[in-house]
């Protein structure tokens, strides 16, 4: 057994997963479009490959979009992507994204069932938390997603994503595993992967608000 699969076995074993559930794939989502056949989430993706609204622009590699299905019923928003995710242009790629990326299969769902993105396109310098006239400047990007795609419920990792998107100065420590709203979808605040990095202990209470986002878009097909 590799590193690779065995770590993997570790976490899923540590969020309570207790099986492996083996699924037909997915059948390709209905891409939304406007009246002249253009996806609506690709015409907002080249207005922000451009941006230039705050100092960010001045010193990324790239902007990190979004990526995963754009009808997906389960949206994860976190705060900025970081290094790897700047040279790559997808979030959550680095190790923090590993960890993203085993969760959501624990729930039984892969990343092209769901989407991600960042309420920050572009990475601060040296990873600093955002400033908040650049989550002011980035803001209309992710509300813009979320008009988009959807979704019937949402996954905010960690303080920051949770306060630009719904414009309220949330504690994370209170907040999460509570359900809240934002403009009548469901949130669902958690701890950031990197949090967990640091804190292994919390992947229990991350879990336990997986299944309650679980739980609800059981109820919601």
């Amino acid at each position: 057994m590799n590193d690779d699969l065995r770590n993997e076995l570790i976490l899923l074993r540590d969020l309570g997963f207790t099986h492996l559930d083996i699924r037909q794939p997915a059948a390709p989502p209905t891409i939304i479009e406007d009246s002249e056949g253009k996806s609506l989430l690709d015409e907002l993706r080249a207005i922000a490959v451009v941006c230039e609204k705050c100092r960010l622009a001045k010193s990324r590699t790239q902007v990190v979009y979004g990526v995963g299905n754009p009808n997906a019923d389960l949206m994860f928003i976190g705060e900025a992507p970081g290094r790897d995710e700047d040279l790559k242009g997808e979030p959550f790629v680095g190790r923090a994204g590993q960890l993203l990326t085993d969760i959501i299969k624990a729930m039984k769902l892969t990343r092209d069932d769901v989407y991600i993105a960042n309420v920050i396109k572009c990475r601060p310098p040296e990873n600093r938390n955002p400033e908040p006239d650049e989550l002011d400047a980035c803001r209309p990007y992710i509300q813009r997603q979320v008009e988009i795609i959807q979704p019937k419920v949402i996954v905010t990792l960690g303080r920051f994503a949770l306060q630009s998107l719904t414009g309220k100065a949330y504690g994370i420590s209170s907040a999460r595993g509570n359900w809240l709203e934002y403009n009548g979808v469901k949130v669902m605040p958690t701890y950031h992967p990197a949090y967990l990095l640091r804190t292994p202990s919390a992947k229990k209470e991350v879990w336990a608000d997986m299944k309650k986002v679980m739980e609800e878009l059981s109820t919601e097909a």
